[in-house]
C-alpha cells in the first residue's frame, strides 16, 4: 500500500493557486477568460467612475493584438506603504489575494472588482505588467512578471493630475491564444458608457489604427434604443418607461414593449454584466407582472374566455436593468449572476408602483400594451388548442406519428433519457448498436442541415431534417412550442470529431439558438465530445480530442521506450459500437458540454456575424484567428 503522510501535501502560496488552477478565478483560458483579464483591470477603473473619483476611462489594444492598457484619472491605487506588511500599497494589492479598498465600504459604496481578487489574478496570468499611479505630483511605476515583482515601486518624474494606468500581457504559457478580439472589448467599452451617464470611455485600437469615444448623457435609454434596433424589434409603445431610484440601492431601468415573440431582460450589477440573471431579474419579473396585473384589473381589461398568463404579459419585453448595492454575492468569480436575496424585493418594490403610475399616466401607451398582451394570449390558446387537435400520440402510448429512421428509447417517461442527434446513417447505425436501449435515443441526419440564421420558420419547417427533428423533440416550435411536452431530458448533439463534424454542430446550434432558445435557457443542449484519436502507449489506451490534447497524452503518460500507436478516426461511422458506448455515450465515462448563453447581447452579434448572409466578418475571423475559429465550431 503507497503511503500517505504529510510530505503529500502541497501548498500553493502567494499567487500559486491562480497559475495553477486559473479556471477558478477567470472561468477558463479560452477566449472569454482572456477577455476576462480586461474586464477585470476595466472594472477597478469603471469603480473609481461610479464613486464619483474619475471621468475618463481608457482602453488600448496594442499593435500586437495580444497586450492592453486600461487607464483612469481617478485617484491613483495608494503608493504609500501597507501598515502591516511594510510593502507599497499598489504591491500588496497585485501580488496578494483579496487585498484592495473595497472591503470596508469607506471609498468604494458600489463596486463591481470582487474586493481585491481581480488585481492579483490579472497580475499572476500576465507573463508581464505594468502599473503606473499618477499621485502627489509624481509619476510612481512598479512591474511585475508572472505575479512577481521584477521592479520595485519607484518615482519616474513629475506629472499632472491624478489616475492609474495598468498595462498587461497575458501569459502565453497559460492561454492557448493571447490575442485579443478589438469587437468584442469595444462592445463592452460601449456597454460601460451606457451605464454610466457623464462618463467619458475612449478606446484605441492599434491594430486597427482607430480611435473611438463613447459617452451617452441619455444611459440606458440610449442602449434600449440600440438593443430594439439591433434586434429588429418594432415598438408596440413610442416611449419607453425608465425608472431611475435610490433607496439603500441604485436602481436604473429603461423597458418597452416590441411586437417580437419573446422577451430579453439585459442586465447588470455594478457595472457587472450578469448574464445569468439572478436576484435583481426576478425582482424586475415580479414588480411588471403586478403592476400590469393591477393595470388590467383596475380599469377591468380583462378579456373574457382566455387567461393572461406571465408568459403574455412578459412577450415582446426588451428591457436593461442596471443596479449598484454595496455588498454583491456573486455566483463565481466570473460574476454571471446575483444571488442577494432581498435585492429581489427591493427592485420589485422601486418597479411595481412606478410602472403602475406610467401606465395610468400613459393611457394611449397602456392601451398599446394591454392590446399586445390579450393578443399574444389569444394567439397562445390558439396555438395550444390546434396542437390538442392534432393526431399526435404521446410518448407513452405510440410511435406512428415519429420520424421513421428514429430509434426511440424504451422508457415511457421522461425521466433520464436522452436524444442523440448524429450525423450520418453510418454513425447512427453505430449509435444504435451502441447505446443503452433503455434510456437514449438516436436520430440520425443526413449531411448538413439548414442554416437557420435570418431563415423565417415557414422555411426552417421546410426542410426535412429539420422538420424530423422537431417532431421527434415533441416540444413543438414557434407560437406551439411547450418546454411542458419536451419528450427527453437531455438533447445531445453528437457529430464527427474533425472540421466538418463541428460545421454541422454549430449549424444546429443556430437552429436551437434561433428557433428553440427556452431549451438552452433549461439547460437541456448539450454537444458531445468524441475522440478524434485512439492513442495506445504499451499497454495502455487514451483517447485525444483533437491535435493538442493527442500532444498532452503522449507527453505525459510516455514512459521509457513504450511503443505508441496512434489512430485516427475517420467518422463516428468507423467506431465499433462498443468503442463509441464507452468514449462518448457511456454517461459515467463520457465528455458533454452543457450549452450556455453568458452574455445574450455578444452571443447575438456572433450568431448573426458569422452565421449570416454577410460572409465579410466570418471571413476575417477565420484569416485573423483561425485557432478561435477551430474552438468556437466546437
Amino acid at each position: 500500500m503507497t503511503q500517505y503522510t504529510a510530505s503529500d501535501i502541497s501548498v500553493l502560496e502567494g499567487l500559486d493557486p491562480v497559475r495553477k488552477r486559473p479556471g477558478m478565478y477567470i472561468g477558463g483560458v479560452g477566449s472569454a477568460g482572456l477577455h476576462h483579464l480586461v474586464w477585470e483591470i476595466l472594472d477597478n477603473c469603471v469603480d473609481e467612475a461610479m464613486n464619483g473619483h474619475a471621468s475618463e476611462v481608457g482602453v488600448t489594444l496594442h499593435a500586437d493584438g495580444c497586450s492592453v492598457t486600461v487607464s483612469d484619472n481617478g485617484r491613483g491605487i495608494p503608493i504609500d506603504k501597507h501598515p502591516k506588511l511594510k510593502k507599497p500599497a499598489i504591491e500588496v494589492i497585485f501580488t496578494t489575494l483579496h487585498a484592495g479598498g473595497k472591503f470596508e465600504g469607506q471609498n468604494y459604496k458600489t463596486s463591481g472588482g470582487l474586493h481585491g481578487v481581480g488585481a492579483s489574478v490579472v497580475n499572476a496570468l500576465s507573463s508581464r505588467l505594468v502599473a503606473s499611479v499618477k499621485r502627489n505630483g509624481k509619476v510612481h511605476t512598479i512591474e511585475f512578471a508572472a505575479g512577481a515583482v521584477t521592479k520595485p515601486l519607484k518615482a519616474q518624474g513629475a506629472a499632472r493630475g491624478t489616475g492609474t494606468t495598468v498595462f498587461f500581457a497575458p501569459d502565453s504559457r497559460v492561454f492557448p491564444s493571447t490575442r485579443f478580439d478589438p469587437a468584442v472589448i469595444r462592445e463592452r467599452l460601449e456597454v460601460v458608457s451606457f451605464l454610466h451617464r457623464g462618463v467619458k470611455v475612449a478606446f484605441v485600437d492599434e491594430t486597427a489604427g482607430t480611435t473611438e469615444l463613447f459617452h451617452h448623457e441619455n444611459g440606458l435609454t440610449d442602449y434600449l434604443t440600440k438593443v430594439i434596433t439591433d434586434r429588429k424589434a418594432k415598438e408596440v409603445h413610442p416611449a419607453p418607461f425608465v425608472l431611475l431610484k435610490e433607496n439603500g440601492a441604485r436602481i436604473e431601468l429603461a423597458l418597452q414593449w416590441t411586437e417580437a415573440t419573446d422577451e430579453r431582460v439585459i442586465s447588470y450589477v455594478n457595472g457587472i454584466p450578469t448574464g445569468s440573471g439572478g436576484t435583481h431579474e426576478n425582482g424586475l419579473r415580479a414588480g411588471l407582472l403586478k403592476a400590469v396585473r393591477n393595470y388590467i384589473e383596475t380599469h377591468k381589461l380583462a378579456p373574457r374566455g382566455v387567461t393572461l398568463s406571465a408568459e403574455d404579459i412578459r412577450e415582446g419585453v426588451v428591457a436593461v436593468l442596471s443596479v449598484f448595492i454595496a455588498e454583491p454575492q456573486f455566483q463565481g468569480q466570473t460574476k454571471d449572476r446575483l444571488n442577494n436575496p432581498e435585492v429581489q424585493s427591493t427592485v420589485d418594490a422601486a418597479t411595481r408602483p412606478a410602472l403602475e403610475q406610467w401606465l395610468n399616466s400613459n393611457r394611449t401607451a397602456a392601451e398599446q400594451i394591454v392590446t399586445r398582451i390579450i393578443l399574444a394570449a389569444r394567439a397562445r390558446e390558439a396555438s395550444r388548442s390546434a396542437a390538442a387537435s392534432i393526431s399526435r400520440k404521446s410518448a407513452t402510448s405510440g410511435r406512428l406519428t415519429l420520424p421513421g429512421k428514429l430509434s426511440d428509447c424504451i422508457n415511457s417517461q421522461r425521466g433520464d433519457t436522452e436524444l442523440f442527434i448524429v450525423e450520418g446513417d453510418s454513425a447512427g447505425g453505430s449509435a444504435k448498436q451502441g447505446r443503452d436501449r433503455k434510456t437514449q435515443a438516436i436520430l440520425p441526419l443526413r449531411g448538413k442541415v439548414l442554416n437557420t440564421e435570418s431563415v423565417g420558420l415557414a422555411k426552417v419547417l421546410e426542410n426535412k431534417e429539420l422538420a424530423d427533428l422537431v417532431t421527434a423533440l415533441g416540444c413543438g416550435i414557434g407560437k406551439s412550442f411547450d418546454a411542458s411536452r419536451l419528450r427527453y431530458q437531455r438533447v445531445i448533439l453528437l457529430a464527427d470529431a474533425d472540421s466538418d463534424g463541428h460545421h454541422i454542430t454549430t449549424l444546429l446550434l443556430t437552429f436551437f439558438y434561433r428557433h428553440l432558445p427556452e431549451l438552452i435557457h433549461q439547460g437541456r443542449v448539450f454537444v458531445a465530445v468524441p475522440p478524434l484519436f485512439r492513442v495506445d502507449i504499451g499497454k495502455e489506451t487514451y483517447w485525444a480530442v483533437d491535435e493538442r490534447d493527442k500532444l498532452r497524452i503522449t507527453e505525459t503518460h510516455r514512459k521509457g521506450n513504450a511503443k505508441v500507436e496512434i489512430t485516427r478516426f475517420k467518422g463516428l461511422g468507423e467506431m465499433m459500437p462498443k468503442t463509441l458506448w464507452d468514449t462518448t455515450l457511456d454517461p459515467k465515462k463520457r465528455r458533454l458540454l452543457k450549452v450556455e448563453i453568458a452574455d445574450g447581447l455578444q452571443t447575438d452579434r456572433i450568431v448573426n456575424e458569422l452565421m449570416g448572409k454577410d460572409p465579410t466578418a466570418r471571413f476575417r475571423f477565420i484569416m485573423e484567428r483561425p485557432v478561435d475559429a477551430d474552438d468556437l465550431d466546437v
